[in-house]
């Protein structure tokens, strides 16, 4: 959910990545994600909206998709402090930015969040790819760095976000507590089992680099969509990555069987993803580009032979 809000109308203070809007949810029929339409400004029936169903074979190579730069990434201090929003679990992220992979500036890295479903075998990731849905999905949430960190003019800018959408699925096998960094991560989750105002600083140790582990960050897709909650602003140059985190099952079952929407009599937070909107023109990394890099490694004969793509 890639969220910039306070939606509570007991909580009407802004604070920082946040605006104000009327209540929506996603456990009950009075709020959840089918009647988002209805919330003012009624940006959550737009015609760019997230999240998709990512059809592999309809991609459109596009030799501007390059890598990225992650700036600060393996700095074991910028994840700061941890919520639980009523909605997600957010990590606040300071200092951290990227830029590269044909985004037009450098945007500065607020925070991230996750979704899930309910349990390993439930999944809920947002997007899909190839009708696959995922266990979990994590978005790091950038701002164009122009706009200093002030979100309300970046999601009045159909490019003011850059979210980034990693895939998350079960290790193989029977591992337990892997990978490290996220049994760091998911230490965190008995201190917040309740929304609140209350935020828990995270000791430093481990980076975004160490949660990203196994991703080739290289390989991804592209589109151009919204914020997945309320407002549903039309603000988000999307890029999900082809390659999934890997993380053991006890690990994953811990989102949804730990955290709870509001109190402790509240019901557990599960199921904590949007519906899937309209397909959107979706792109990816150049074929030629990568038969390039095959090119050097076999040599000029190989390339030769090879047909043209």
């Amino acid at each position: 959910e890639l969220f910039v809000y306070i939606r509570e109308s007991e909580c009407p203070v802004l604070t920082p990545f946040f605006f104000f809007h009327p209540a929506w949810c996603y456990h009950l029929p009075s709020c959840n994600d089918t009647t988002w339409p209805s919330i003012p400004p009624h940006y959550c029936s737009g015609s760019r909206q997230s999240p998709i169903d990512i059809v592999s074979a309809s991609a459109t190579p596009n030799d501007k998709l390059t890598e990225f730069t992650f700036f600060k990434y393996d700095n074991t201090s910028a994840m700061t402090s941890i919520e639980n929003t009523g909605d997600t679990v957010k990590v606040t992220l300071s200092g951290v930015k990227i830029s590269g992979g044909d985004l037009s500036e450098q945007y500065d890295s607020l925070q991230f969040h996750l979704h899930w479903g309910n349990g390993s075998s439930v999944p809920g990731s947002e997007h899909t790819v190839d009708g696959k849905r995922y266990p979990m999905e994590l978005h790091i949430v950038n701002s164009k760095s122009s706009y200093n960190g002030n979100t309300s003019l970046a999601v009045k800018d159909s490019t003011g976000l850059a979210a980034l959408g990693f895939f998350i699925e079960v290790m193989p096998g029977n591992s337990t507590g892997q990978p490290q960094s996220w049994r760091n991560l998911t230490s965190y989750l008995a201190n917040v089992t309740q929304k609140g105002n209350i935020l828990v600083s995270i000791a430093a140790g481990f980076s975004l680099d160490d949660l990203l582990v196994g991703v080739d960050r290289t390989k991804y897709y592209r589109y151009l969509g919204s914020l997945t909650t309320p407002a549903c602003n039309e603000a988000v140059v999307w890029t999900v990555f082809k390659e999934p985190i890997k993380v053991s099952k006890d690990l994953i079952d811990l989102f949804s069987t730990t955290l709870h929407f509001n109190d402790s009599m509240s019901p557990l937070m599960t199921n904590v993803y949007r519906s899937l909107q309209p397909a959107q023109k979706v792109w990816t990394q150049s074929i030629k580009a990568s038969a390039s890099t095959t090119c050097f490694s076999l040599g000029l004969l190989w390339c030769l032979l090879e047909p043209q793509l």
